[in-house]
């Protein structure tokens, strides 16, 4: 057979080189082939990936249990270190049936929580868009696209956590919830288990316990309240937000418009849902700190039912010292309280009374009391921004105008003194002097800048702690100092990780280095040198005392070592304490008992309080008007102090008296001696 004849597009290609093999038979695959091949790999790729996550959801995700009876729920708080602090139950009841509510019940649910429950698969592709949408563009507020099957699939049965892992098991459940229940049977279900604040779970319970009636006979007013609670359970709780409650009430109904339930003209003619509560027995967790970190470790761990573990910042060894400080005080028939946290508002240890099983009150945060000096913390910063410098003087003398004249403790005064030297004496009448040189406004300005959320009195008696204010308030405000930052807000619970958006607006601003130091150094002055010397420990210590009208309260509030404890004793009746006990004296050793344990430094006794040379001295004090000024004579233990005018001799025992300075010539003014810081007891108010 003869070889064909070669043909030109043969004959112009390249020579094989050699070893190639014959060439092939078949044309090479066109690109738009090659490209669907690529295509069919990626997507057999894609399938196979998720035929493998769906095998893993099926393993990991609890759908059997998902048609099982829902077990009760209960919380077990853990102090950081893993000890159980307490358990606690929830207040249930039996479960509700939709074919015997009233229409508006469900409706208000679906309206503010997932509008297309009757018509989507347990996942809501367009609520998801929608949310996703309104949260992009709104000014804060934002909106989830989790359906009612999902909420009820994450509330019951899984943990609290907010990984991808958690929400593709959240979807799959929701899908087996829909492929074996009817939507009847799904919403029954969440609205018989859903929390609603109060530790009360599930909507019969939740009626029964704020309007005191059965959910089958709930108004339109009554089912948007409970619907608006599922938000933020226990912030919303009408109980004890009944202005937020309300106000969630009033978006639900608006919801239910938009959705076609009710026509706006009813909507105009509902009144609020007045509350008629249902107090259910609850017993107590057994700790203060339980008590007053509950409501948020429900709310963290959502409506999860079962066993739930939740973390805390409660350090165990803390608490113990803490609880050991306050029971070995001599206090007499005297309540007491303490609270510490870390600069950052970790709340470690927390003692609400001298005996939980007789009082759960807890003083430390329920009670607002009188702050009395060391509100003054506030007075001496506002001065700081104003300009002023802890050099700068002060009159610290009688106030003999004006219709606010308060005094000084035992009636002691110093005259021209530095502001570091008032704030270590706690001069009243100094701090009224700044108080109304730098503007009421302006001390309320810091006061709120660094956490107090208490009404202030508009008036100089601000200066002096007249206003009432929590106990823990005040320690954020120190710890706000301890941190250089503010506001610190006390927590119990480990911050959860933040969106930008909230890490924007809760922000904290820093204090300027300048009145950070200067504000440093007073608490110095007060600490170690001033009316808390009895607290001064061998590190670095920072603090205040304080000490109200009559004694009915006395508080240190200070920090060390990286702790921040502030500590109060008085009666629950605010009757006077026995002895004139002062800031100084009691809370003062109780901080140091208890601090020197907690940051591990060896406690020494601490020196005993001075009280007779203050006496001494208020009662040797004489003044007489002479032809170069008011000339005073004062005695206490160290020795004799003399002030001719502005100048002050010191004659300390012991030593030769020095001779007086010429008197100079009548009119020529005295040369000026510096004054000599002495310790004093605090000042009431």
């Amino acid at each position: 057979m003869n070889d064909p004849l070669p043909t030109a597009d043969s004959a112009t290609q390249a020579p094989r080189p050699f070893g190639a093999g014959p060439p092939s038979a078949f044309a090479p695959p066109t690109p738009w082939k090659r490209r669907l091949q690529i295509a069919g790999w990626i997507v057999a790729a894609m399938m196979a990936v998720l035929m493998i996550v769906i095998a893993w959801l099926a393993v990991t995700a609890p759908l059997s249990r998902s048609l099982q009876p829902v077990a009760p729920p209960s919380i077990s708080l853990m102090s950081s270190d893993g000890h159980l602090i307490a358990r606690r139950g929830a207040v249930i009841d039996k479960p509700v049936a939709i074919k015997d509510l009233p229409a508006h019940v469900p409706q208000a649910f679906m309206a503010i929580e997932d509008r297309r429950f009757y018509s989507h698969w347990g996942v809501d592709p367009r609520g998801i868009a929608r949310a996703a949408w309104h949260n992009m563009w709104s000014n804060g507020s934002s909106q989830g696209g989790s359906t009612i099957t999902q909420q009820l699939a994450k509330g019951v049965f899984l943990s609290a956590d907010r990984t991808f892992g958690r929400k593709a098991r959240e979807a799959l459940i929701a899908f087996w919830l829909e492929a074996w229940l009817t939507k009847d049977q799904i919403f029954e279900r969440y609205l018989s288990n859903v929390y609603f604040g109060d530790n009360v779970y599930g909507l019969r319970a939740a009626s029964l316990h704020y309007f005191s009636r059965q959910p089958e006979r709930l108004t339109i007013s009554q089912a948007a309240m409970l619907a608006g609670l599922l938000k933020a359970p226990s912030r919303l709780a009408p109980t004890t937000n009944l202005k937020g409650a309300r106000a969630r009430a009033d978006l639900v109904t608006q919801a239910m418009v938009e959705a076609g339930y009710i026509t706006k003209a009813r909507r105009d003619a509902l009144s609020p849902a007045p509350l008629n509560v249902h107090e259910t027995p609850d017993p107590t967790s057994g700790t203060y700190f339980a008590d007053w970190v509950l409501p948020d470790a429900r709310d963290r761990a959502g409506a999860v039912y079962g066993a739930q573990n939740v973390t805390t910042t409660l350090d165990w060894r803390i608490q113990r010292l803490a609880e050991g400080a306050i029971r070995r005080a001599p206090l007499g028939r005297a309540e007491a309280a303490l609270v510490a946290m870390k600069p950052d508002g970790s709340v470690v240890a927390m003692v609400g009374g001298r005996n939980y099983g007789k009082s759960s009150f807890n003083r430390a945060v329920q009670a607002k009391r009188q702050p009395g000096s060391t509100f003054k913390l506030f007075v001496y910063l506002a001065a700081f921004r104003a300009g002023m410098t802890p050099d700068d003087m002060v009159e610290d003398s009688p106030i003999t105008t004006g219709a606010y004249r308060p005094a000084n403790h035992g009636g002691k005064y110093r005259g021209r003194i530095t502001l570091r030297q008032a704030f270590a004496v706690s001069s009243n009448v100094a701090a009224v002097r700044l108080t109304q040189q730098v503007g009421v406004d302006n001390v309320i300005k810091v006061a709120r800048d660094l956490g107090v959320t208490a009404p202030l009195t508009e008036d100089l008696s601000l200066a002096l702690g007249t206003s009432e204010i929590p106990l823990i308030e005040l320690a954020e405000a120190y710890a706000a100092v301890a941190a250089g930052a503010y506001p610190v807000m006390a927590h119990g619970l480990p911050p959860e990780e933040q969106g930008w958006f909230d890490r924007l607006m809760r922000r904290q601003h820093h204090f300027s280095d300048d009145q950070l130091e200067m504000i440093r150094d007073l608490l110095s002055s007060a600490a170690n040198r001033g009316t808390g010397s009895a607290a001064a420990l061998r590190t670095s210590t920072f603090g205040k005392t304080g000490t109200t009208q009559d004694s009915r309260d006395a508080i240190f509030v200070g920090y060390a070592g990286g702790l921040v404890t502030a500590v109060w004793i008085g009666n629950d009746d605010n009757s006077p304490l026995p002895g004139g006990a002062a800031g100084g004296g009691i809370p003062a050793r109780i901080w140091r008992d208890f601090m020197g344990r907690a940051i591990n430094e060896p406690v020494e006794n601490a020196p005993a309080e001075q009280k007779d040379s203050d006496l001494v001295n208020a009662i040797a004090n004489v003044t007489l008007e002479t032809g170069v000024g008011n000339m005073s004579l004062g005695v206490n233990q160290e020795g004799m102090t003399v002030n001719i005018g502005p100048a002050q001799i010191r004659l300390p025992t012991g030593e030769p008296p020095v001779a007086p300075p010429p008197m100079p010539p009548q009119g020529t003014p005295p040369p000026m001696v510096a004054p000599t810081r002495q310790p004093a007891p605090d000042n009431p108010q």
